[in-house]
């Protein structure tokens, strides 16, 4: 077993928190070397990102506005909601302020994949139990909705964040 000179490739960068061509050229010369992004906004995977997070934080407001029969289904509820809202609000700051270009040792596309996988099954899982557990309270019921609701927007979020990093990578793999 030989172990002859390879390529080896990373992809941190050691520039600065600008990236490695802060300084060189024109500065304001064009609108893609800031650091806001004023086209993702309006992008389709904002947009649906957005949605996620309006859905979430009316889900997590009724289950806090209601008087809770089952406590421990309706903490869990509320820890699925509250964490899968932070981290979507995280990818929507890593985009939006193009963080990824910064803090390129992560694969942006996979690990948003990942947290869409884990976050719908788990919301999932909590709205089935929410919902069966509501007891015909309306604040509760309204919890168990936009928790499907939610549910069905991670899956979009799901089918285009695999679009993105399995189908670009294999096409780009091909070439």
């Amino acid at each position: 077993m030989s172990h002859g000179a390879g390529l080896v490739r990373t992809t941190c960068s050691s520039g600065s928190a600008f990236g490695p061509r802060a300084g060189a050229g024109q500065r304001g010369t064009s609108t893609s070397e800031g650091m806001l992004d004023p086209v993702y906004p309006r992008t389709h995977g904002a947009l649906l990102k957005v949605a996620q997070m309006v859905t979430l934080l009316i889900a997590f407001i009724c289950v806090r506005s209601s008087p809770w029969i089952n406590q421990s289904a309706y903490r869990y509820f509320e820890v699925v909601t509250i964490c899968n809202l932070i981290m979507i609000l995280a990818f929507y700051l890593v985009h939006l302020f193009r963080l990824y270009r910064v803090l390129t040792c992560i694969s942006w596309p996979l690990s948003e994949l990942l947290h869409y996988l884990i976050g719908t099954l788990l919301l999932l899982v909590a709205s089935i139990v929410a919902a069966s557990k509501s007891y015909s309270q309306s604040e509760l019921v309204a919890a168990a909705i936009f928790g499907f609701i939610a549910t069905f927007l991670c899956l979009a979020s799901v089918w285009l964040s695999y679009k993105i990093s399995c189908v670009t990578q294999s096409t780009d793999a091909a070439v």
